[in-house]
């Protein structure tokens, strides 16, 4: 485990490697909060990465910080802090710590899930304890895992019926240590025709699974978790949500993409700085270069321009469709379609510009820093494995695609749990 901070505290070495130039870190009123979180994740990052495992201390970390709160709407006692501020904040965790970014983008993911489909009374109850209880959330939604069954049973003697829930899921990434849990479940052979269910995560009968060990993401406890005859209450059932349920509701699979469209550039972005740092202070220029120092070396300054545009105009993307999605979230109800259609292609366009300068910038570095950058003791490769296991989620061939017909057609793509 890595060594716990508290909030008032920052660690003896602050990485000083943020060229003010380059990267400026304004987050209003939380800029404190998320900066001392940032170096208390960044303090044992590589070493994290190593070792895998569960990261306990700086879960703390992260529940200490105030910041788990921020999507809850003001109504249930939130600051509902705008969509753009918490993607930012994203961004900055990961480009420390991506697995951490991940385990708290999903937390402001499970939020929007409650907000989206749970029912007034229901908002209220998880909402509000979200507040009160700093309650950390965890996920058991992978909706191309169908192998999870709700089956309702008549109640015995007079009492109430229930629900009864049985299966696995697998990518359930954050439910260790959660307080809380997302699951869905099929209703059809339809993946996006689902419920969403919502318990305790220390409920009898479900077991996380520590069977999580990748090449990149290692700390995401995004291993299984099994239901074995698991009761759940009628009031514990949200829905519904996917595609059956209006074009408000379809926003969740939206909140995500742009989730992990975050994760890519702060990965980019982390890797870059570490160049920046790596080159200023170790780099060598080539021998038949002409020049003493690796940042007066003109191919050097020729790839760190390329990085710098694929990484700037990712983040104007990225950027850009955060703005319509807060914009889209604001419209409520009266959100259409066909809106929600326009808001799908900006995202596409943000997450296939992310994906490819991320993968792109993380694998060049190397291009600048030299052989010597490539010693273990770094761990500059685990920006590219992160991004790598990532991308792999979500094919950026279809979303080519989509965005082609758009392009040739003006006809947006149809709601999916994945689009």
């Amino acid at each position: 485990m890595g060594q716990l901070l508290k909030l008032g505290e920052l660690p003896q070495k602050v990485p000083t490697y943020t060229p003010a130039h380059l990267v400026q870190r304004d987050f209003g009123e939380l800029t404190a909060a998320v900066e001392k979180t940032a170096a208390a994740l960044a303090l044992t990052a590589t070493e994290r990465d190593r070792s895998g495992g569960t990261a306990w201390d700086e879960r703390q970390a992260l529940r200490d910080s105030g910041l788990l709160k921020l999507a809850v709407p003001a109504a249930f006692g939130g600051p509902e802090t705008p969509w753009s501020t918490i993607y930012k904040i994203i961004r900055r965790f990961a480009e420390v710590d991506s697995s951490l970014a991940h385990l708290f983008g999903f937390q402001h993911l499970q939020v929007a899930s409650v907000a989206l489909f749970g029912n007034p009374e229901q908002k209220t109850l998880y909402l509000g304890k979200t507040v009160t209880e700093n309650w950390f959330w965890g996920n058991a939604t992978n909706g191309l895992d169908t192998r999870t069954t709700i089956t309702w049973r008549e109640g015995e003697n007079g009492t109430d019926g229930y629900y009864e829930l049985n299966g696995i899921k697998s990518f359930c990434s954050g439910a260790t240590g959660s307080d809380m849990i997302n699951i869905t479940a099929p209703r059809s052979a339809d993946p996006a025709d689902r419920v969403f269910i919502t318990i305790p995560t220390q409920r009898a009968g479900v077991k996380v699974l520590d069977d999580w060990d990748n090449l990149g993401q290692r700390q995401t406890d995004s291993g299984s978790v099994t239901f074995d005859k698991v009761r759940v209450e009628r009031n514990e059932v949200l829905g519904p949500p996917g595609t059956s349920g209006t074009p408000r509701a379809t926003l969740r699979t939206l909140v995500s993409q742009l989730i992990l469209i975050e994760i890519y550039i702060g990965n980019a972005q982390g890797a870059l700085l570490n160049a920046w740092k790596y080159t200023h202070e170790q780099g060598r220029p080539w021998f038949t270069s002409g020049v003493e120092r690796a940042i007066d070396d003109p191919f050097t300054q020729q790839h760190y321009g390329d990085l710098w545009i694929a990484l700037r105009g990712a983040i104007a993307l990225a950027e850009a469709a955060a703005s319509q999605l807060q914009r889209a979230w604001d419209r409520g109800d009266d959100l259409t379609a066909e809106e929600r259609g326009q808001l799908a292609v900006a995202i596409y366009e943000a997450k296939i510009a992310a994906a490819r300068a991320a993968l792109d910038i993380t694998s060049k570095i190397f291009e600048v820093m030299g052989a010597r950058a490539t010693a273990a003791k770094y761990g500059f490769d685990r920006f590219w494995r992160n991004v790598r296991v990532h991308t792999l989620h979500d094919s950026l061939d279809y979303k080519l695609k989509d965005v082609g017909l758009w392009v040739l057609t003006g006809e947006v793509p149809v709601p999916s749990i994945y689009s």
